[in-house]
């Protein structure tokens, strides 16, 4: 067979997306296919700058050009992304502004299960693959994302009277912990917090982002109604570590998302085991608590973080572990998650309807 653009968008006709299901022209993944004698390029636009398939799709498309048409040709594929959108804001809502693609809930059931450390780490990973990223801090009460960014000023106001976003680590970031003292508490009755989160999302400048994150408080109380019932979520990622009582709460935050139909993007379990000197894991809150939670509720499973010093002391410090040590096993896990993340979200946005504003009154 003769190199041609012809031949070669037909010998890339065999390339399945794994994910997907479909072959890449019938994707039209496919762009930009340049033949000059034994040399073809062609562009690849993933769903996901973080896929995790991008080396596997890369190799497949090589081998489909020599395999089908010349073994001798030499071929350049470029491998870009452009993150689709699958929600739908509503006929002249302003909630959101539409140039933000997936909206991210990290939530849990229970406190101290290690919520924000994901949140926070999964935004800068996503970032470093090369996504436009925010994050909202909707915990008003006990705002974590100050002190894992080592950041405490307060946001400008833009002209048009609306919060211009801080920015770390190439994310974009808001919480009620830049607009107040660090040594006074948020004393306030629920609907003034839920005014707030909303005015973070409604009232800001976050211009184009592939994924906004909204690192959640703990249970499934006014915050949680309020933005389901303002923002139309993509998914939500539940965090638990493997004991009992935590995985219980993380149980009913999967149904509390069901039940206003958002989809469940996926389970982490953190803290997962603790490697001593000696090289021997250590199950201290149980083993494979959260998986198995996973496959019960048949959601996916995205990883399990281990319990590492340097996870808090990155996060004490303001450098979360993904940057500060990015070869430790919780680092690599952490950006592993960040990847399967953003893989169920491109399984989401083609396989699933828009999400929407939930119109559900709660009693």
């Amino acid at each position: 067979m003769t190199l041609s653009v012809e031949s070669v968008r037909d010998a890339l006709s065999n390339v399945i997306e794994p994910d997907l299901g479909e072959d890449l022209i019938t994707l039209d993944m496919v762009h930009d296919i340049a033949v000059d004698g034994k040399n073809v390029s062609f562009t690849v636009n993933l769903t996901t700058p973080a896929c995790p398939l991008k080396a596997e799709i890369e190799r497949a498309c090589v081998n489909a050009v020599k395999h089908l048409i010349d073994t001798e040709a030499v071929v350049t594929v470029n491998m870009t992304a452009n993150v689709q959108k699958n929600r739908t804001d509503g006929q002249g809502d302003q909630t959101l502004a539409s140039e933000v693609a997936n909206i991210i809930a990290v939530a849990s059931g229970k406190g101290g299960v290690g919520k924000s450390t994901v949140s926070v780490n999964l935004a800068i990973a996503l970032a470093k693959a090369g996504a436009k990223v925010g994050i909202v801090d909707t915990d008003i009460y006990g705002p974590s994302i100050p002190v894992m960014f080592d950041i405490n000023e307060r946001p400008d106001i833009s002209v048009r009277r609306k919060l211009v976003p801080l920015e770390k680590y190439g994310v974009k970031l808001l919480s009620m912990g830049f607009m107040v003292d660090p040594d006074q508490a948020v004393i306030w009755r629920g609907p003034m917090v839920s005014s707030a989160v909303r005015q973070f999302l409604s009232d800001a400048e976050w211009g184009e982002l592939d994924y906004l994150i909204l690192d959640m408080p703990p249970g499934t109380g006014d915050i949680q109604l309020t933005i389901v019932q303002n923002v139309p979520l993509t998914g939500a990622v539940i965090v638990s570590t493997p004991q009992d009582v935590a995985l219980e709460d993380a149980r009913k935050g999967v149904a509390m998302f069901k039940k206003v139909n958002v989809p469940i993007l996926g389970i982490v379990e953190n803290m997962a085991w603790f490697m001593d000197p000696a090289g021997n894991k250590h199950h201290i809150f149980g083993k494979d608590g959260a998986r198995k939670l996973a496959e019960s509720l048949e959601v996916p499973f995205l990883g399990e973080v281990p319990l590492e010093q340097a996870v808090r002391e990155g996060g004490d410090e303001g450098v979360p572990v993904v940057l500060r040590n990015p070869e430790s096993e919780s680092a690599m896990a952490l950006t592993s998650i960040s990847e399967k993340t953003a893989q169920s979200i491109s399984v989401r946005n083609a396989s699933l309807p828009a999400t929407k504003k939930i119109d559900i009154l709660f009693r």
